[in-house]
């Protein structure tokens, strides 16, 4: 059996932009253009980025919730992006999402037995309707709440109780994988705190493998142990989490680990503020697509779009300039004494 569950390779996923009257595409909204990546057995990948950069669509693409527009995705060995939708039935039932939104991902008309129970009946896991119920118990114990709680419809609960209930549906057939898309950015601190610690349990647990989803860096480092960097469409740098906080070799992912609030006022860090607006995924710039943004920005960088360099065994960067470059170490030192 290999170590590698999923790996994705140039996906792509454009959005057409239709006008006129007789609605002709007139442009193509790149969202996902050439993302590659992997992931192991039992590990969680983080997957960050600014709003809009495409980490949402990676997701749903890699789940066929939306159809590729070209590019493989493997799951343990098969490109699921070419099966037909009969033959995803098996595949649906390994792999499992978690929303963003816990308000909009439940059906308000449903009970939470009964959100729990129809994946069971849709996946054939059983037919028994005692069985059934005892099965949604017990997830809903394992998630945190009660029992009482399979009575009630989504409007009874607060956000943090929702995205419990959305992770129970989930385990209801007994994922491998599940992609968590930003579970924890509608929710208060302290009930994101108790959400992540309960997906770590349950990866623990179950020995489940994720991809974590979000534009947090702080909530990506506690989750992950490898982080993939998003910039408009294309993973910028992957590498494990000490190397890209520590060792940043792009000057995006640079600007975004000194961007991570320390709790500690006698700690002073520069905080590296990027110029101009995030480019259009209508109009992606030539060359390299962070140079309009980009300090150390060249003329090769507006004119060739930088490969893959590989920093170390595991760490990899999409920059000219990875090698040569030197940050200053993003880890916070005490300030000077007055």
């Amino acid at each position: 059996m290999s170590d590698e569950l999923l790996a994705v390779k140039n996906l792509y996923k454009y959005f057409p932009i239709k006008g006129g009257i007789i609605g002709r595409t007139r442009g193509y909204v790149k969202a996902v253009d050439g993302v590659s990546f992997s992931i192991r057995r039992g590990e969680t990948f983080g997957l960050v980025g600014e709003s809009g950069c495409g980490k949402t669509t990676v997701g749903r693409t890699i789940l066929r919730l939306l159809e590729p527009t070209s590019g493989e995705v493997y799951y343990d060995g098969v490109n699921i992006a070419k099966l037909k939708p009969k033959e995803l039935r098996p595949y649906r039932r390994r792999t499992q999402m978690v929303f963003q939104d816990p308000y909009a991902s439940l059906d308000p008309r449903q009970t939470v037995k009964s959100a729990l129970i129809e994946p069971m009946k849709v996946h054939s896991i059983t037919t028994d309707s005692a069985e059934a119920t005892e099965r949604a118990a017990e997830l809903i114990r394992l998630v945190g709440l009660n029992e009482d709680h399979l009575y009630r419809f989504p409007h009874e609960f607060s956000g943090g109780q929702r995205q419990r209930i959305a992770v129970a549906r989930a385990l209801a057939v007994n994922p491998e994988f599940m992609v968590l898309d930003e579970p924890t950015s509608f929710l208060d601190v302290s009930v994101q705190a108790q959400i992540l610690n309960l997906l770590t349990e349950l990866r623990r647990r179950f020995n489940l493998t994720y991809l974590f989803i979000s534009h947090n860096l702080s909530v990506i480092r506690h989750m992950s142990g490898r982080i993939g960097v998003m910039y408009l469409g294309r993973i910028v740098e992957v590498a494990d989490k000490k190397e890209i906080l520590n060792y940043p070799k792009h000057p995006y992912t640079y600007a975004l680990v000194s961007a991570i609030p320390i709790p500690n006022p006698e700690i002073r860090r520069e905080r590296i503020i990027l110029t101009g607006d995030v480019p259009s995924p209508v109009a992606i710039p030539s060359g390299c697509r962070f140079h309009p943004r980009c300090p150390y920005m060249t003329e090769k960088c507006v004119r060739e779009d930088p490969p893959f360099i590989q920093v170390s065994p595991e760490h990899l960067a999409a920059c000219h300039y990875a090698l040569e470059l030197q940050f200053e170490k993003p880890i916070p030192t005490p300030a000077a004494s007055k």
